[in-house]
């Protein structure tokens, strides 16, 4: 389910105190799932502390008498492709490779899509015409994701949209506003976490800019952040998590003349702490 304030409320009764907002979001979730009736969790990891969610939050799960089963993807910050097809068989003995490469690319297609239409939406979202034109819009274009399952068909809708998105009437003078967000991945990303600052920035009119997305986390980050780091006056080596970006991204919006930047941080983020003082 969607996170709302029982999920926050949930994990805050088990949680240790002073751990990061998303291990407290992500286990507020997985207790809903578990009363909902899952058996199964599957859980991420890597970066920074979020490399060591998964055990913490099993045993606490565990401690409250759940009973289930749980695989982390990850291992010591690593993707290992064969150890997760070793969890998928484990999970579904049936699997076949072929179709898990075709659907694993067509994950891809989609998710690839669906961050290049929303970066085209923050830019445009606050100068619609017709208010909830751009959501409206994007609601009926995941409606019809949902149902493709070709590489044919995922393109053609893309194009589709494409071409209905840039029909949208906008009202975008030439000295507009630019903000651009820079942050922790998981607070910049659910809009709960952050209190829809997106909507609420594009209900001022402005044009809103955001690198992290989970295209860049997952295909690009690996081999661009070294190149990133390269180009920094501020910085020579990862820092963890986003810090190392959001430093490198804050000197590409200063030299572009952005109006303002926008760092977002979970409580007690160790990464972005460090960022702070170079910001």
């Amino acid at each position: 389910p969607k996170i709302t304030s029982k999920t926050i409320n949930l994990s805050n009764l088990y949680s240790p105190n002073f751990v990061c907002t998303p291990f407290k979001y992500t286990l507020g979730s997985m207790i809903e799932c578990l009363d909902m009736g899952a058996d199964t969790l599957i859980q991420m990891g890597g970066g920074c502390r979020y490399g060591y969610y998964s055990e913490l939050q099993e045993q606490i799960l565990k401690d409250l008498g759940y009973n289930f089963k749980m695989y982390t993807l990850v291992s010591k910050g690593n993707t290992d492709f064969k150890r997760i097809y070793k969890i998928l068989k484990e999970l579904n003995p049936k699997l076949n490779i072929i179709k898990t490469i075709y659907y694993f690319i067509i994950t891809s297609i989609m998710i690839r899509i669906m961050d290049k239409i929303d970066n085209y939406i923050r830019c445009n979202v606050g100068f619609e015409v017709e208010k909830n034109s751009f959501i409206n819009l994007k609601d009926k274009m995941y409606k019809d994701l949902a149902n493709v399952k070709t590489i044919t068909g995922i393109n053609y809708i893309y194009f589709k949209y494409k071409r209905l998105f840039k029909k949208i009437k906008i009202n975008k003078p030439s000295n507009y506003l630019k903000i651009g967000l820079i942050g922790e991945l998981y607070t910049i990303m659910e809009p709960y976490s952050n209190f829809e600052l997106e909507k609420l920035l594009a209900s001022y009119n402005i044009s809103i800019t955001r690198y992290t997305n989970v295209w860049y986390l997952i295909y690009q980050k690996f081999y661009k952040i070294k190149n990133i780091i390269k180009k920094s006056k501020y910085i020579k080596y990862k820092m963890g998590a986003d810090a190392s970006d959001n430093i490198c991204r804050t000197e590409y919006l200063c030299k572009n003349k952005y109006d303002g930047i926008i760092h977002i941080k979970s409580s007690f983020c160790t990464p972005e702490i460090g960022a702070m003082s170079r910001l």
